[in-house]
């Protein structure tokens, strides 16, 4: 019990799952914190959805790096949650459009409902970036190096897309499954269209900008959190070796 206690343990810091969980928690703590002072439940509950909705790709990619290590040879079994995972994958960073909603509102100080938005969206770009390095990694294990990043260029582009369409055509992930078509269609004529749709290119180029910056600041992190590991540990070897 302790064995296989350990190993989920490693595995779920492996996803960076507890500093997402513990900025998840501490996001509906201000929000129920709002909620008791204001005495409403209504404004910025959207927060609460949106946050549930980040968490779903997450939890793809987790199930595809479970899948993984269960059965590293079946590389089909990962289709299905990594399909679902790409699905909902821009609800995680869509979290940053929320700021769409901020105004100054009675009973409530503003630098309190912006400390709110950026916990609630930092937690977001946080779920999404997570679940990519994790895709990722599945990727280049099976395909390499240069097709892993190309696959986050593609994936962080559709999720430039994904945004816009969630903010300004009020699309959900869900809707591409249901109608397919009117979102293609819906997409082709602003992407064929440059002039007419300025904030169609604008929007999404500029996010997709955004998102890949967020991405290489957090790999770069990741890399050296690994070199400092590796230095330590052959310090820890060298030292070992001299007593010998």
């Amino acid at each position: 019990m302790l064995v296989v206690a350990a190993r989920l343990n490693r595995f779920l810091v492996s996803q960076s799952f507890y500093p997402i969980l513990l900025a998840s928690i501490l996001a509906m703590i201000l929000y129920f914190e709002r909620v008791f002072v204001s005495g409403s439940w209504v404004v910025y509950s959207n927060l609460c959805w949106n946050l549930f909705l980040a968490w779903i790709p997450y939890c793809f990619s987790m199930l595809a790096a479970l899948l993984y290590r269960l059965y590293p040879r079946h590389w089909w079994m990962l289709i299905i949650p990594g399909g679902l995972w790409l699905l909902f994958f821009p609800n995680a960073p869509y979290m940053i459009t929320d700021f769409f909603h901020l105004e100054q509102r009675s009973k409530i100080p503003l630098w309190y409902d912006i400390l709110l938005l950026i916990t609630f969206s930092f937690t977001g770009i946080f779920l999404a970036i997570a679940s990519l390095k994790t895709m990722q990694n599945l990727v280049k294990a099976y395909l390499g190096r240069l097709i892993g990043w190309l696959f986050v260029i593609f994936v962080l582009g559709l999720g430039g897309l994904g945004i816009y369409l969630g903010r300004f055509e009020r699309w959900n992930s869900w809707d591409l499954l249901s109608h397919p078509n009117i979102i293609l269609k819906n997409v082709a004529v602003q992407f064929f269209n440059p002039s007419e749709n300025p904030r169609f290119f604008g929007f999404t180029l500029l996010f997709t900008a955004f998102l890949v910056v967020c991405y290489l600041m957090f790999i770069s992190m990741h890399n050296m959190d690994e070199n400092q590991s590796a230095i330590q540990a052959g310090i820890t070897k060298t030292d070992e070796d001299h007593w010998k």
